[in-house]
């Protein structure tokens, strides 16, 4: 995957589009200390987590323990990272209105903590929980302040069991729905920090009848054609060159 698009033409057309959307996955997060999950040094791999046990619905039904266990070292990640660059970047598009909506795959909560309020979780995340009993909420501060109290958090006014917002397998994922309508009327798309090769994430540049700009640090699941434009380079350093052609400061 070449080199197709310099900084300065990536700005030009940012600057052009007037409904931009945006597809982030795990590339965005890793320069933040956010290990992938089965990556060499995936949080799977380094605490030998069995993914069936601690992301399976039914299993975290009958034994919720193994995910808790699983949510402590994420959590004692989250607390020590802030959002990277990338994130801010993206914020501030929309901030200035450009960007539409941001569709992402992480489950890190660090596009709202970058203060990005558009954003589609379609793999879920921590920002919100719930009881499954009673459906009460708990926002990310309280939900941790339980993680840290209680071994299984449960809830204050039912005792059911709480769990966060992420998608498990056997569950559907989250907006998908208004994803595809997100992108079916953008004017640019997009694709940072994502192999695409997860689905149904992986089809959504597909969709896209407008230009996609890919910038991924590696291979990139998706086959060239008109109109897209493929960027092989570390996401940070490629949108620090762009946030200063459009004039960004302390991007």
């Amino acid at each position: 995957m070449a080199d197709s698009l310099s900084p300065a033409d990536c700005a030009r057309m940012l600057e052009k589009a007037e409904s931009i959307v945006a597809l982030t996955g795990a590339g965005i997060s890793t320069a933040a200390g956010i290990p992938d999950f089965r990556g060499p040094q995936g949080l799977y791999v380094t605490r030998r987590y069995d993914p069936s046990r601690v992301f399976d619905i039914d299993a975290f039904i009958r034994d919720p323990e193994p995910f808790y266990e699983f949510t402590r070292d994420f959590l004692s990640i989250v607390d020590d990272i802030r959002p990277t660059l990338s994130h801010r970047f993206l914020a501030r598009l929309e901030e200035q209105g450009r960007l539409k909506s941001l569709i992402t795959q992480n489950i890190d909560a660090l596009h709202h903590r970058a203060g990005s309020e558009n954003v589609i979780a379609i793999h879920g995340d921590y920002w919100i929980s719930h009881c499954l009993k009673c459906r009460a909420e708990l926002d990310f501060e309280n939900f941790r302040r339980k993680v840290e109290e209680e071994a299984v958090p449960r809830c204050e006014n039912c005792g059911g069991l709480i769990k966060p917002d992420v998608v498990f397998f056997g569950e559907p994922v989250k907006g998908m729905d208004r994803a595809i309508r997100e992108i079916e009327r953008a004017d640019l798309m997009l694709v940072l920090g994502s192999s695409l090769t997860v689905y149904p994430a992986a089809a959504l540049p597909s969709i896209a009848r407008c230009p996609v700009i890919v910038v991924n640090l590696g291979e990139v699941k998706l086959d060239p054609g008109p109109n897209r434009h493929f960027v092989n380079e570390n996401l940070d350093t490629y949108l620090e060159a762009v946030g200063k052609a459009l004039g960004h400061s302390g991007n």
